[in-house]
């Protein structure tokens, strides 16, 4: 019988619980794997920041190991190993690096049919880490990753054999991207933005990996530019918060953009219309995995101006659904971004069109659930309990 017409215990482990990427692609792979059937259940090292009520309400079990940020605790270990005695899933499936490490780590005290590790990033850090993964990987049954490029650094670095890594992509539930043409006016009025500038959106925490700095040089540059050539008025805003912030904010006010081009919003709740709001897109990142925020933004009808780290070239295709350029080169990233203004309403909106039509067909989350259940079966039929009665 296939995997997919039976139900299955299926634990995540999840390093934290909030609305970063990776949560949120835990989130959406809880959600729709319990509306398939599947007895799910979700663990969090820290307490839980976001989604605890929306599991709740999907009557999804939600335990914390009440681990604190940066703070080691061995007892978080023989915390996960009762709850997976407790619990006795078919499939442990962790994310994120110190959530992979510890449900590898608690299978010899509590064993666990299938041990499924996915990776969210190109790097997790430190060298140590890499080799924490490499020592092991014995206990996993299979690593995967976001992004191709991530596989492949996996692999170079040593962190996995290339034949127990695979990727998979994230996944998006597009129902929630519909942009309005009432919502788009509504939300600019409220940011005070008119209809005739371009208006750009960055969503994301406001950390070294992010590079907001190489965002502040380049808008710096396009305000020059636009002043010296009557170019198209523009504003770019900024959702999310972070260790960096308050550094970052003065950072924006030294460069003299802070109050003309560039506004920094703080933690939002309506990225949906923000997106609906803005005209394109830009990210600046250093580095990445295969960032949830850009399928947003394609399932919206963005095109994008993206640094080419990880997985971004597999969600913005270069010159159809947006612009990829280098990182870190702030003015790369101007061009790309003065590039995108210079399309014409019809222009932005085929491009806008051809970003929401490749976002679904290689990210929408039914067809990513669909290869999560096919794998789940394979690895289970691996260790002889493809037959086994599901609770």
């Amino acid at each position: 019988m296939p995997v997919e017409d039976r139900s299955l215990r299926i634990q995540f482990v999840t390093t934290s619980l909030m609305h970063g990427g990776a949560e949120v692609q835990v989130f959406l792979l809880a959600a729709e794997l319990k509306r398939r059937g599947h007895a799910v259940s979700l663990v969090t090292m820290r307490d839980a920041e976001a989604f605890d009520t929306e599991l709740r309400d999907l009557g999804i079990p939600l335990h914390s190991l009440s681990m604190r940020r940066g703070v080691g605790d061995p007892r978080a270990l023989l915390r996960l190993a009762r709850v997976v005695r407790q619990q006795r899933p078919d499939i442990a499936h962790s994310h994120m690096v110190h959530a992979n490490l510890l449900s590898r780590l608690a299978r010899p005290l509590a064993w666990m049919p299938v041990q499924v590790s996915t990776a969210h990033n190109l790097t997790e850090g430190a060298r140590w880490r890499e080799l924490a993964y490499r020592a092991t990987d014995p206990l996993c049954d299979l690593t995967t990753n976001v992004c191709r490029k991530c596989v492949e650094h996996f692999v170079a670095v040593g962190a996995t054999p290339r034949a127990r890594i695979r990727y998979m992509p994230n996944g998006l539930d597009l129902a929630a991207f519909k942009p309005s043409a009432g919502a788009r006016a509504a939300k600019r009025r409220e940011l005070g933005v008119p209809d005739a500038a371009f208006l750009w959106l960055a969503v994301g925490r406001i950390e070294e990996q992010k590079d907001y700095p190489n965002l502040i040089g380049a808008v710096k540059r396009l305000a020059a530019r636009s002043a010296e050539d009557g170019e198209r008025p523009f504003a770019v805003v900024v959702a999310g918060s972070g260790a960096l912030e308050r550094e970052t904010r003065a950072l924006a006010q030294e460069a003299g953009v802070a109050a003309s081009s560039l506004t920094f919003l703080g933690d939002r709740k309506d990225v949906v219309d923000l997106m609906a709001a803005a005209d394109g897109y830009v990210m600046s990142s250093a580095w990445e995995g295969l960032p949830m925020v850009l399928l947003e933004a394609g399932a919206s009808r963005l095109p994008a101006v993206v640094t080419d780290v990880g997985g971004n070239r597999e969600a913005v295709l270069d010159g159809d659904t947006g612009y990829v350029v280098s990182p870190r080169d702030d003015a790369a990233l101007a061009q790309g971004m003065a590039r995108l203004m210079r399309l014409d309403r019809e222009e932005l909106a085929a491009m806008g069109q051809r970003s929401r039509a490749h976002i679904e067909t290689n990210f929408g989350l039914a067809s990513v659930v669909d290869r999560w259940e096919a794998i789940y079966g394979e690895l289970l039929a691996r260790r002889g309990r493809g037959d086994a009665t599901r609770a």
